[in-house]
């Protein structure tokens, strides 16, 4: 019997949901063609599931100064590891094997980024990401010279806590709500997609 998909209510149908909410949910699913249960945990407080998006998206989807997107979801999948989500692992576990192209990398950062074969930048980012996320997180003098001497900028700084913290915030609802990751994430960037 597969685990419920949030012990708080999930919609009986998404087209019971507000227009706006059916229609980034149908968007999500002709993209991946399935709907990531993280969308049905969140339809259960409208409002939140917008600002959620919105602020996600903010985040996710804007071109940083220099960050790509596989260092975004690295944040993602290193932070969410050490705060044991594993629904934000597995899904963000995906798109760093997609973005990256390495099939290896996502499950190397969710186990220990110290020991991955990472370049330097990717192992300050990581450092300072787990500062932001699981210590007090200020940005000293020192954290700001060992960021920019490997190639992050000051709007880059921001993403890296930013993204930190708000995925600390997910990984958080997921673990409330008892969301689990839906069995395609788990394939994808492993094996090629069906046409």
């Amino acid at each position: 019997m597969p685990a419920p998909l949030s012990r708080f209510p999930v919609p009986e149908s998404i087209q019971d949901l507000p227009e706006d909410i059916c229609d980034a949910i149908l968007a999500v699913q002709e993209k991946a063609g399935f709907v990531p249960n993280v969308f049905l945990m969140l339809a259960h407080r409208p409002d939140e599931f917008r600002a959620f998006f919105a602020y996600h998206d903010a985040l996710m989807e804007r071109e940083s100064d220099t960050l790509t997107k596989a260092e975004k979801e690295m944040i993602v999948v290193a932070t969410s590891a050490r705060n044991r989500c594993l629904y934000c692992v597995v899904a963000h576990g995906a798109l760093v094997r997609i973005y990256s192209k390495d099939p290896l990398l996502a499950d190397q950062v969710a186990i220990n980024h110290r020991t991955a074969p990472l370049s330097e930048r990717h192992r300050v980012m990581l450092d300072f990401a787990l500062h932001c996320g699981l210590e007090v997180g200020e940005l000293t003098d020192e954290w700001q010279a060992r960021l920019t001497e490997v190639g992050f900028t000051h709007d880059d700084i921001w993403d890296i806590g930013a993204i930190t913290a708000f995925f600390g915030l997910s990984n958080r609802l997921v673990t409330l709500t008892g969301t689990p990751p839906n069995p395609e994430f788990y394939l994808m960037g492993r094996v090629p997609r069906e046409k």
